[in-house]
């Protein structure tokens, strides 16, 4: 991630962005880069994450960081996280993150989160990712709190990939975040 992006989550904690990523290696980069980054700004760091990329990743954070430092990164399996009612169920899901965010809330602690969107095989109806997107939309606005959703650029069909253009003010692209010409405000 270069300076220019990482300056836009010191300056505004209201960032929503998305990230459609197609290699796994400049995947982990980002995501060591985002939690480095907020590590040393003073936040924790909450990692919604794939079980099969996590050891990488907290393996690399581990090397780099302390181990005060690594206490306030928080790794979320992605399958618990979006699957905890038993199905992609965004009011659970957003009752599971309000949930997990308690004690940083109680705390007055500050944080970012990373959240690696997966669903099971088969197709999740384009309405409820619709729907989770919107809800998490208004957490960032409310909470303040910088969130990058990352998405298998691969597995993203048209309409699922131009409705998260609409959803998201922000998109990573190579190294950097633009605005999204697409992104539709919308007030809850």
């Amino acid at each position: 991630m270069n300076k220019n992006m990482l300056q836009l989550f010191d300056a505004r904690r209201d960032v929503h962005v998305l990230y459609a990523y197609d290699e796994i290696r400049k995947y982990i980069e980002h995501v060591i880069a985002y939690a480095k980054h907020g590590i040393e700004a003073g936040d924790h760091i909450i990692l919604i994450e794939n079980p099969r990329l996590s050891p990488a990743i907290h393996a690399e954070l581990k090397s780099q960081l302390t181990k005060e430092q690594m206490e306030f990164v928080h790794f979320v399996k992605s399958f618990d996280f979006y699957f905890s009612s038993g199905s992609y169920h965004p009011p659970a899901i957003q009752a599971y993150f309000e949930k997990m965010l308690e004690p940083l809330l109680e705390e007055k602690a500050t944080f970012r989160a990373w959240a690696h969107v997966e669903w099971a095989s088969g197709e999740v109806p384009i309405h409820l990712i619709e729907d989770f997107e919107k809800n998490i939309n208004v957490s960032v606005k409310n909470y303040q709190f910088p969130l990058i959703c990352a998405y298998d650029n691969t597995l993203l069909q048209d309409d699922i990939r131009n409705m998260l253009l609409e959803r998201h003010p922000y998109i990573l692209a190579e190294d950097d975040i633009v605005i999204s010409d697409l992104y539709v405000t919308t007030e809850a």
